[in-house]
């Protein structure tokens, strides 16, 4: 099998590892395009705060360009991030089996490629955010910091998925941000609330390495909490639940997004009484899963939207 060929050891096969060009198959897995899932998860509190926000602005004549430039912007800030962390991770990601085949530690990709691919994908992230207002631009460009720690933060807090919420929770403020010129107490709950969802899904997302990581001495809270992981997961699910139904009480939502939220709420449950944390496959596939919780919340903020709109 070909260098450009070689498929990464966590994909599950797509269109990169079929229809792209072989030459470009490296750069797009360092950034996660052949496994888009946490673009989305990524998307999901952006696309929230946008629907929320026009909600309370009683005006959804600017939300669909919002939400096209929310969903190139998460993409490409993803993949962006992505290429920063496997940057920062190749060693790391050479002792663990899942991530070993990753295009720099495989030497599919030098260094100064996989950092030329994240500067053109940060300077298309720069472009999407410079359509928006000052203030949205500076709330956009402060992200950068979170983001540029975060790799670091399982080397020395067990807390790491901490820090990954507050960067990919972050798109709750922008809707705002883009709609008012500021962050209010709404915007700020919501964010609160997309932290503790992010803390728990990836808290599933790394239980696929808990034993790796022990060997490694790579800290997570799926190492942390371990055996306790199922009352770890319903505070923090429950956590975000109650405060994303404050963000939506002190906006005076209406029904459409009463009702998403129950209908998150409900996903986010079954996902705590399916969990095996033995079984990295089924954890996984719940992880995965969360694209289509933050999708039934959206649903119901963008109707609770379009309703306060009309």
């Amino acid at each position: 099998m070909s260098v450009g060929s070689a498929r990464v050891a966590d994909s599950t096969g797509n269109w990169v590892d079929t229809r792209a060009p072989e030459w470009s198959r490296p750069y797009l897995r360092i950034s996660r395009y052949d496994r888009p899932i946490g673009s989305w998860l990524l998307l999901m509190p952006c696309w929230w705060s946008a629907a929320l926000a026009a909600g309370m602005a009683h005006d959804v004549s600017r939300l669909p360009l919002t939400i096209v430039l929310f969903l190139i912007g998460a993409f490409v800030m993803r993949g962006a991030g992505c290429a920063w962390n496997d940057i920062t991770d190749r060693e790391l990601d050479a002792r663990v089996e899942r991530t070993r085949s990753r295009p720099l530690p495989a030497g599919q990709v030098s260094v100064k490629q996989a950092l030329a691919f994240l500067v053109v994908q940060a300077l298309i992230g720069l472009i999407v955010l410079l359509q928006f207002n000052r203030f949205a631009v500076a709330t956009g460009i402060a992200s950068l910091v979170i983001v540029a720690i975060y790799p670091f933060m399982k080397r020395v807090t067990w807390w790491p998925q901490a820090f990954l919420g507050l960067a990919f929770s972050w798109g709750a403020l922008m809707g705002f941000a883009v709609t008012f010129g500021r962050i209010d107490i709404t915007a700020l709950v919501l964010y609160a609330g997309a932290i503790a969802w992010v803390i728990g899904y990836d808290t599933i997302y790394a239980h696929q390495d808990a034993e790796d990581d022990a060997l490694i001495g790579v800290k997570s809270t799926a190492r942390l909490f371990g055996a306790h992981t199922h009352q770890a997961l319903i505070m923090f699910y429950g956590l975000a639940v109650m405060l994303i139904g404050v963000a939506l009480a002190s906006s005076d939502a209406r029904w459409p997004a009463w009702l998403g939220l129950a209908a998150f709420a409900l996903h986010l449950a079954w996902q705590i009484k399916r969990l095996r944390i033995d079984d990295p496959a089924l954890c996984l596939r719940l992880f995965k899963s969360n694209k289509h919780a933050g999708l039934l919340l959206f649903a119901g903020l963008l109707a609770d939207a379009v309703l306060r709109a009309g």
